[in-house]
């Protein structure tokens, strides 16, 4: 067997890093960590409504009766929840699986994506599994927000480049597209025939509404717009996506056409959760609420404790996570493995997220406060020496 042939897109690097074998390490020893690391909304301690399950025992769930993009009612569902038309959303069960499906439909093999630099590191992955090329394009921090480079970004487009991918709002980095980010990114793709793929699985969680432009029923280029109950819903488990597509009819109505024979080919959304769509939306603003407040309330603890420190923290418009630049005087493997050994505290490093330079650290603004200022205090206590 050891010269079995597999497929080349999978040979990925599988050596398990530094971090993770500290972290084995301390497990293995008992020793409580705290975790700012925390992106699983299901451990952190939020309240869900009573019948939210209640809604999974319909004895219509015994039924199956396929649609390839999705139910009538679960597409309903989701066109009433953004006031966007019905026959152009597509369900599937996972944001991941929506970029494979957009890959099938828009990348032959080699042809080329751009993706955003810093972002959160899964792009690499979901992109060579499906045999596409990418580059990444530069976001710039002004030292109050972040901003997409148009012009780097138009420099790295070649005749093999089919689609820009947004995350909207990024992550790590909380920040929104605004309307003229928009307006530039449309002139250049109608420039190049090219698409917009934006991720807005994080949208509702803005800080404050400012100028946050949403691709949802962008029509002046082919625009595909994804979200899901992961983060909307706070509900990963759940497994239900979707692709809320616009842009110019001929062009959007082939592409539905092509997207409705993909989602034929692999019909993966489950039926009980797609019947659960209509009555989950209407408990959505509740748990959003939540976590917005969580979030606002440990980035606002978070800004009040770095005020006049060594280190800064940067500014966030919404979305799960926040960004500390703190002192280049070791590398961010140093600085999180010191964190971990010492202080028994996991936070990202920036490298993880692509970050073109050091040193950064990332943090989670999901963890219970007590857990988060902790976390946040033996992070300042490592820090201290460099004040």
């Amino acid at each position: 067997m050891d010269n079995f042939h597999f497929a080349r897109r999978t040979q990925w690097s599988q050596q398990v890093n530094a971090l993770n074998l500290a972290l084995e390490e301390l497990k293995k020893q008992q020793i409580p960590i705290v975790d700012l690391t925390a992106s699983n909304p299901t451990e952190c301690g939020f309240f869900y409504p009573a019948d939210l399950l209640g809604v999974l025992t319909q004895p219509e769930n015994l039924q199956y009766h396929p649609d390839a993009c999705g139910t009538h009612k679960a597409r309903a569902a989701v066109a009433k929840y953004y006031n966007f038309p019905s026959d152009q959303v597509v369900l599937t069960a996972s944001t991941s699986e929506a970029y494979s499906f957009l890959m099938r439909l828009l990348v032959n093999p080699g042809e080329k994506v751009l993706v955003p630099a810093p972002s959160y590191p899964l792009f690499q992955f979901l992109l060579e599994i499906n045999d596409v090329a990418f580059d990444y394009y530069p976001l710039e921090y002004d030292g109050n927000r972040w901003s997409l480079d148009l012009k780097a970004l138009e420099d790295l487009i070649d005749v093999k480049t089919r689609a820009i991918i947004l995350v909207n709002p990024n992550n790590p980095t909380g920040s929104y597209l605004n309307q003229a980010e928009l307006n530039g990114l449309n002139q250049i793709c109608q420039k190049h025939r090219m698409s917009i793929i934006s991720d807005e699985v994080f949208w509702h969680y803005h800080f404050n509404e400012g100028n946050l432009a949403s691709c949802v029923g962008n029509h002046s280029v082919l625009t595909f717009t994804l979200g899901g109950l992961s983060k909307s819903m706070a509900l990963p488990q759940m497994k239900c996506a979707w692709i809320l597509s616009s842009g110019p009819q001929v062009v959007l109505n082939e592409a539905l056409s092509r997207l409705e024979i993909i989602a034929d080919t692999y019909l993966s959304v489950n039926t009980p959760v797609q019947n659960a769509l209509n009555q989950w939306f209407g408990m959505a603003p509740k748990i959003q609420e939540q976590i917005k407040e969580r979030t606002k309330a440990n980035y606002q603890w978070l800004s009040d404790q770095m005020h006049l420190h060594s280190s800064s923290l940067l500014a966030v418009q919404g979305g799960w996570y926040a960004t500390l630049r703190i002192p280049a005087v070791k590398s961010e493997e140093e600085w999180v493995l010191e964190f971990l050994r010492e202080e028994h505290l996991l936070v990202y490093p920036g490298y993880f997220f692509d970050f073109d330079k050091e040193a950064y650290m990332i943090v989670s603004l999901l963890p219970e406060t007590d857990i988060f200022k902790e976390g946040i205090r033996r992070l300042k206590n490592r820090l201290k020496p460099y004040n």
